[in-house]
């Protein structure tokens, strides 16, 4: 469970807390492939953790312009997981 962010703040950036994993996860995801921090300091020591302060402090959200719909997105993050995996396997070799 967790304490920082709170719950109540993380939902008044995001509609639901199904949308905040959602989000939580794909940010979370990106900062460990190395993109750009957008806050100064964080708090955890953990990428989900230091994307939900980035959602929390208003820097990441959702956008309402996507045509991705949430199955094409899921099937995205499928691939891009089996070739992180892919390319681990490959190094390790």
């Amino acid at each position: 469970m967790i304490s920082y962010p709170s719950i109540d703040k993380l939902l008044d950036q995001v509609n639901s807390r199904y949308s905040l994993a959602i989000l939580s996860a794909k940010r979370a995801h990106e900062i460990d492939d190395g993109d750009v921090e957008m806050l100064a300091s964080y708090e955890s020591p953990r990428t989900v953790g230091q994307a939900l302060e980035e959602i929390a402090d208003g820097k990441v959200k959702i956008d309402p312009n996507s045509i991705l719909s949430e199955h094409n997105a899921e099937q995205i993050d499928y691939l891009e997981e089996a070739e992180h995996e892919r390319m681990e396997d490959l190094e390790n070799q």
